[in-house]
């Protein structure tokens, strides 16, 4: 009973120590959501992941295999973020365009098949928008052109053909302005409002009216459309009245419609104040203007944030005010969004620790707030009385453990000096004294 006792006391304490350092840290700015990892932007411009890493879509390296805690991949100058399937893309100051993960079709467009395990720089400035599919990648130029480079099966690159590459080939010359990655679709807004899509079409994804793929861009709405969104298998946008429209599989209810069937023609779900929308695997999620988020479609994981795992076919609100930024898993059964105070907050399925709450295999029906989790200490009982600790903090900072037997007044022990990894993960491992109370505290130290 000690040492359950000591274990207990460790993590009141040390969370109570800790919030002189939490209240530091940065708000964050934006999100992206791949199968089984997530990826965010912090306000300082540093880049930040968790989750999965089975083809280097974190960044860090050959021997990282993952994180349930959000680690830094990129300390500054990050402006954009996109998460594909197994790949990433972000963008620095500049418009530089950014790749790393799974390139086994050419999707991070480095001219081999080659994945990268660390971020490597795929166009040197210009680039304005990033969109990654299931396996093939979308940016945008600062002249309006489109470019498109990975797996192309289904017509998904829109140039005519039906083959992969893996350099960037230009699509359209001029006048795009927005993209959106499905599975194996793809679509996009002109500066004239019109929506174009190419590709996959079985599920009538691209809203034209048929069920055929297309491997050149076609006109699926004339006009007035001012957002996209692509998930696996249906799509969503807004009109300029702030209506939003679906189209595409439905077996979940994720278009919204009341009803479980597809439809290859978008049709009005929600009449208006609509302003982000975001297509996951088998969900959707969109934001109304008083900032209200809301949800429909599959929720076995959870994903939803209801409290429930039931699935709906109408747009239930999940979070009543001050969301600002969404984001809904691939296929992963997650989401993940962002409040107007900077604060991450996510649900849904966990099993690669992409929720980033510092478990696996731990889901939850409803919002839990990241960044609070961030920068607190977690123990874990080793063999013994043996206690580690573990602590993500500044990359390459030093950090101190100290020890007291009380704390009024507390009588502070330093113990160990050790410098944080490259992530700014740092592991303590040490022995508490079973014969009395042990609190411990981190502290950074020059």
């Amino acid at each position: 009973m000690k040492a359950r006792r000591n274990l207990i006391l460790l993590w009141l304490v040390c969370a109570f120590v800790l919030q002189a350092l939490t209240s530091s840290a940065q708000p964050v700015t934006n999100v992206a959501a791949g199968v089984y990892h997530s990826l965010f932007l912090k306000c300082d411009g540093s880049l930040w992941g968790m989750g999965y890493y089975r083809d280097g879509e974190l960044g860090g390296g050959p021997f990282l295999n993952g994180t349930a805690l959000p680690l830094q991949i990129v300390a500054s100058n990050v402006t954009a973020i996109a998460a594909g399937y197994y790949h990433s893309l972000f963008l620095t100051n500049g418009g530089g365009l950014w790749a790393m993960g799974d390139n086994y079709y050419g999707q991070l467009g480095d001219g081999t098949h080659n994945n990268a395990s660390v971020p490597e720089q795929i166009v040197a400035n210009g680039v304005t928008a990033i969109a990654g599919g299931y396996l093939h990648s979308l940016f945008l130029k600062s002249d309006g052109s489109l470019w498109a480079m990975g797996y192309n099966g289904y017509g998904q690159l829109g140039d005519g053909t039906y083959n992969n590459t893996n350099r960037p080939e230009q699509i359209m010359a001029s006048g795009v302005t927005a993209i959106a990655a499905g599975f194996d679709y793809s679509l996009f807004l002109k500066n004239d409002g019109s929506l174009w899509g190419m590709g996959y079409n079985t599920d009538g994804e691209l809203g034209d009216g048929t069920y055929n793929t297309a491997n050149r861009p076609e006109k699926v709405v004339a006009s007035n459309v001012t957002s996209i969104a692509a998930g696996s298998a249906h799509s969503l946008f807004l009109k300029n009245d702030g209506s939003l429209w679906a189209t595409g599989l439905n077996a979940s209810g994720q278009l919204g419609d009341t009803n479980v069937y597809a439809t290859n023609r978008f049709e009005q779900t929600v009449a208006s104040n609509v302003t982000a929308i975001a297509a996951g695997g088998g969900h959707s999620l969109f934001l109304k203007s008083n900032g209200s988020l809301w949800a429909m479609g599959a929720n076995s994981q959870g994903q939803l944030g209801d409290g429930t795992y039931n699935s709906t076919n109408r747009p239930e609100n999940i979070v009543a005010s001050n969301v600002k930024v969404i984001a809904a898993g691939c296929a992963g059964q997650y989401s993940l969004f962002v409040k107007s105070d900077g604060s991450l907050w996510t649900m849904g399925n966990n099993s690669q620790g992409q929720l980033g709450n510092g478990t696996i295999n731990n889901m939850t029906n409803r919002p839990q707030q990241i960044l609070a989790i961030y920068n607190q200490i977690s123990s874990q009982l080793m063999g013994g009385t043996n206690i580690q600790l573990n602590f993500v903090g500044v990359a390459n900072a030093n950090y101190a453990l100290d020890r007291a037997s009380n704390l009024s007044p507390p009588n502070w022990i330093p113990q160990a000096t050790n410098p944080a990894g490259s992530f700014g993960a740092l592991v303590f491992t040490n022995a508490p004294d079973p014969a009395t109370n042990n609190f411990w505290r981190i502290r950074s130290v020059p």
